[in-house]
């Protein structure tokens, strides 16, 4: 997963006018009617820590609707829900003013792989050791 500090995102005004097609989507509408074509980013807002429903449309875009573009969490980003949003299909984040990203960076280490299966790999860890 891509960390970006606060004072390094690209806003969506900066996006459009290079090759990026950027869509903010608000945590209150449903993913799963969004129009994607031409879209190669959705930033996913995080209003505060506590509301996790950018999680389950991540989910939605990665798994139900085959978006292969960048899924990018913006907002009230903890390092503590890094693992959870790379899991749940997000590429990048911006982390919250004040949040490391040194810290972040051991945080996703510190889990090399899953049991379960998730939004990146649908297959649970037996299954791909068999393989």
């Amino acid at each position: 997963m891509k960390l970006i500090a606060t004072h390094a995102n690209s806003t969506r005004a900066e996006a459009q006018n290079g090759t990026e097609n950027v869509l903010v989507l608000a945590n209150t509408e449903d993913a799963r009617t969004v129009a994607l074509d031409g879209i190669t980013r959705i930033d996913l807002e995080f209003p505060k820590f506590t509301d996790g429903r950018a999680f389950s449309q991540a989910f939605l875009l990665r798994r139900r609707r085959g978006f292969t573009g960048e899924i990018r969490a913006t907002g009230d980003v903890l390092v503590d829900q890094l693992p959870q949003m790379a899991r749940s299909g997000f590429d990048s984040a911006v982390l919250k003013e004040g949040q490391s990203v040194e810290i972040a960076q051991r945080q996703l280490a510190r889990y090399a792989a899953h049991y379960q299966g998730d939004a990146v790999q649908p297959q649970p860890l037996f299954a791909r050791e068999a393989a």
